[in-house]
Formats: structure tokens, sequence, C-alpha cells
């Protein structure tokens, strides 16, 4: 017992960095309309307008001050701000402000995001706001195969066939075709590793977008790559891209240069400026250390470092374990139809309960399974129809967790209690967004609550009424659920027959090779 307070007690002791106890404080700020923003491109500003943005709110900024106002990208930012707040946005507007004066088409920004989905989001932003100003933006998340991703990254020279070039004159140079690059970190690698004519050589913005997950899983060390790619060319202790990778841009050359120039001795000029942004950031300086931030700066909302939305209402939904699909029916029923999400703890209990609200009769809501063990274009038609209203709830393992934005959502149901308050704020972060109003109930046992309300005081949260589910409608549904649960376990027999089958089918295929 002593030993487990001692290790308790050790881990709530993790030292703060420094730069982390004196952050800027993103309340003070307010929303500002685009017509009182300093500096902003008036191309921009159309785009925004188009896009319905008539205004920034406090994240963004406070990321523009630091960027394009007074901070002049000074410094690395590292910004820890709720769900649903407008990180994205915060980090597109100044690149693409920065990156519009440009002369020279090659990859200046690179965006890291864990999941295809949030890339593929993220992206959008970008595409909506880029062209307005002549850039380019490009996509490398393995959605398509790798030679399409090529021909969309990678422009070569028109060369007629039929007539004779002097070499001497003449140089067949791949180049970039996108100013701006959004991409997951396993083809990220793989362009590393693979493409010729992809070069990291003259990035000068690295945005890390959920940054304590891809701290934590390792990508195939592709924040490492990235950092030495990018490190200095001229008696710099690493190698330079051109050490690394074919030179593929002739006479353009980006020399990162050692010294004192605008910053601190031994870094190298002109930087990589790096945003990594989470809505809870890691304080753990073992993994911070990873980034190689320069004379970073915090940007964060108050002194707590977990922090739900402001108009989101918190429930508890008190049931029998053995009755919780009928607890759920009852609540999605209350609900009468608005957009909702449904978690539960797994892929294997997405499906499973999916596969079972199918054989309720008369349910009359429509639903959707949506996890990672899906293909990404089954994945993206539920999403579009989620988006669109076709399909009212989405039933989903922590897939759906991390930055997805869908307008509309009023409800976040956690069929199954997070183990995490971090799981919990990034679940409840899908509703209450951009300062709209939402709520989150989470189903859950009796002996479950006193956990259940330690994990919400981490954020703060120490008022979560309880919603009553109709014992009325629970009853009613009693006979249904008798029905369903038996056609489960023969719809789970049967795929289990079905997977086995294809098993030996497989098997037997390898052998006769």
């Amino acid at each position: 017992m002593e030993e487990e307070k001692g290790l308790k007690k050790e881990k709530k002791n993790i030292p703060v960095l420094p730069w982390m106890r004196n952050p800027i404080d993103i309340t003070t700020f307010d929303q500002c309309s685009l017509d009182l923003l300093p500096f902003i491109d008036p191309r921009l500003v159309a785009a925004l307008k188009n896009m319905s943005i008539t205004s920034l709110f406090p994240v963004q900024l406070a990321v523009w001050q630091e960027t394009i106002g007074p901070g002049s990208f000074e410094r690395d930012l590292c910004i820890n701000s709720p769900t649903g707040s407008g990180k994205t946005l915060a980090y597109a507007l100044p690149i693409v402000q920065m990156l519009s004066k440009r002369a020279v088409k090659c990859l200046r920004a690179l965006v890291v995001l864990p999941t295809r989905d949030l890339a593929l989001q993220v992206k959008e932003v970008f595409s909506a706001l880029a062209p307005a100003v002549g850039l380019s933006v490009g996509l490398a998340v393995g959605q398509s195969s790798i030679s399409d991703e090529i021909s969309e990254l990678i422009k070569k020279p028109n060369v007629e066939y039929g007539i004779c070039y002097d070499p001497e004159e003449f140089s067949y140079e791949l180049q970039s075709a996108v100013d701006i690059l959004v991409a997951t970190p396993g083809r990220l690698m793989d362009h590393i590793n693979n493409t010729d004519g992809f070069t990291l050589e003259h990035l000068s913005y690295l945005v890390v977008d959920e940054t304590d997950r891809l701290l934590r899983e390792a990508y195939q060390s592709w924040l490492p790559t990235v950092i030495q790619l990018t490190s200095s060319s001229v008696d710099g202790n690493y190698p330079s891209a051109a050490d690394l990778l074919p030179c593929t841009y002739g006479s353009l050359k980006t020399i990162r240069r050692m010294g004192t120039e605008r910053g601190f001795k031994g870094k190298a000029y002109p930087r990589l400026a790096k945003m990594v942004l989470s809505a809870t950031l890691t304080q753990d300086p073992s993994k911070l250390a990873q980034l190689d931030l320069h004379h970073p700066l915090l940007l964060t909302t108050g002194e707590r470092r977990y922090k739900l939305p402001e108009e989101l209402k918190s429930f508890k939904v008190l049931c029998q374990s053995k009755l919780k699909p009928l607890y759920l029916v009852s609540l999605l029923q209350s609900l009468q139809g608005e957009k909702s999400i449904v978690f539960t703890s797994s892929v294997e209990s997405t499906h499973r309960l999916c596969t079972l609200l199918k054989f309720f009769d008369n349910l009359q809501i429509e639903f959707k399974e949506y996890s990672r063990l899906q293909r990404q274009s089954v994945r993206s038609k539920t999403l579009r129809a989620f988006r669109s209203g076709q399909v009212q709830v989405l039933i989903s393992s922590d897939a759906m967790t991390r930055g997805m934005d869908v307008e509309g959502v009023r409800n976040v149901i956690n069929y199954d209690m997070p183990a995490y308050i971090k799981t919990f704020i990034h679940r409840a972060g899908r509703t209450a967004r951009a300062g709209l109003s939402g709520c989150c109930f989470t189903l859950m046992h009796k002996d479950e609550v006193k956990r259940f309300k330690k994990m919400l005081q981490k954020a703060d949260c120490n008022s979560c009424p309880t919603y009553s589910a109709s014992s009325e409608v629970i009853e009613s549904l009693r006979s249904v659920y008798t029905s369903a649960l038996e056609k489960l376990r023969e719809n789970v027999e049967s795929e289990k027959f079905k997977k086995s089958k294809i098993r030996l089918k497989s098997s037997n295929v390898r052998k006769e090779k």
C-alpha cells in the first residue's frame, strides 16, 4: 500500500519545464472581426467569408499575434486548447499568409496528423484558403496508391518528344507540385524514403497536430527523421537533406547556417518554425524534448491542464450492466433524432453493439458503424451521410475522438465509460464546439460513480447530474432485447464460421504455391 502511494506521488511530481510555468492565457483574448485583424491579406479575408467565417476565436487571434503580429514566428508555439476551439484554422491561416509571398514553388509547410480522417479534414481547411493566394495543397495519407500521390506531389518538366535538348542548357529536374503538405506519419515516411524529387530541404513550417498521440506512437521514427532532414546544412552536427536525399532542385537551395542570427547560439537559421497542438498537451519533458523546440511559448486556457468545452453539459446514466443496451435505446429515443455519437471501448464492441441494434424492430433511428477496421471509402461514405443528416447516430470506437469536426453534433454518449480523462475530453469534444451547446451522457454502473467523479475533477468539473432513463421504455423493450440477443449470438457464430473458411482458403492457397 505504501509502495502504491509512493508511485502515485512520484507520478504527480513530474517536473514542469520552466517555459510552461508562465503561459499565455488564451481566455484573455476576445473574438476579433476579420475587418479589424492586422496585416491579413484581403484575398484571405474573402476566402474566410466564403467559409462563413467573419471573426476569429480567441485561440486563433492569440496564435495570429505570435506569428503574423509582434511575435513574428520568433518562437515555437505549443497550443493547449479545448476541443472545438478552432485550432486548425489557428495554424492554417498564418501559414498560408506567410507563404502567400513566396516566389518559387517548393514544399515549405508540413502538417502531420495521426489519422487519415483527421488529415482529410485539415486538408479541406487549407484547400479553402490556399488557392486564394496562389498556393497548392497536397495530401499524403495512403487513401490512393502511392503512384497517384506522387503524380499529385511531384511535377516533372514538360519534355516534347522528338526534340533534341542541349544537356548544358536543359536539366531534367523534378519539382514539388505543392507548397503545403498534409500527411500521416507512415505515408510521409514512404515518400521520404522512396519518392524521387520529394525533399524537406526547403521546409519552413512544421505542424504536429494531436501531439500527445503522435509522440506516444513511434510511427517509423518519422519525427527524428524530419528534424534531421531540416537541421543545419553548414557546420551542423546533423547531415543536411542534400547528404541524405538526392538534390532535385538544381540551383534552388535552402542553406541553414549555424550561428546567433535571430535566435540562440547553436541554432540553425533560417530555422524550421514549429507549432504543436492538442486538447491534452503532454507536460512530460522527455516527450517534448523529441520536438527540438526553439525558445517555446505555451498558449493555454487558464491554469488547468485539462479543460472541457464551456457550453458542455455532462450527465451520468446509472444502469444495470446486463440491460445496458436498453438504457442506450431509451436514451436515443428520448433525444428524438438529434445528431449523436455513441462511443464504445473497442472496435469489436462497436461492431457488436451496432449489430445488436439492427435486430431491434421499429427502432426508427438511422445509425451506422464507424471504426478503424472499416475501409477508408466506407468510413468516408458513412461520415458524409452523418454530416448530411441521413444518419442520425454514429456508433464509433475512439477512431472518431481525435479532432474530427462534424457540424451539428448535439450529443455524445459514452456507452463504455473511458478509463482516462484525456479520452473523456476528446470524446466529449465532438459536441459543444465553436461556442455551441452540447450534452455528454456517460452510461455506468453504480460502483463506477466514484471513479467517474474523481476523473472529472481533473478537468475541474464538479457537477454531473444523473439523467434518469425511462423505466417504462426499458421494460417494454425487454422481450425485443431477448430476441435481438439470440440473433446476435447466431450472427457472431456465422461471422466466425465465415472467417475460419477464409483463413482455411488462404492457407490452402499458400500451400499450393
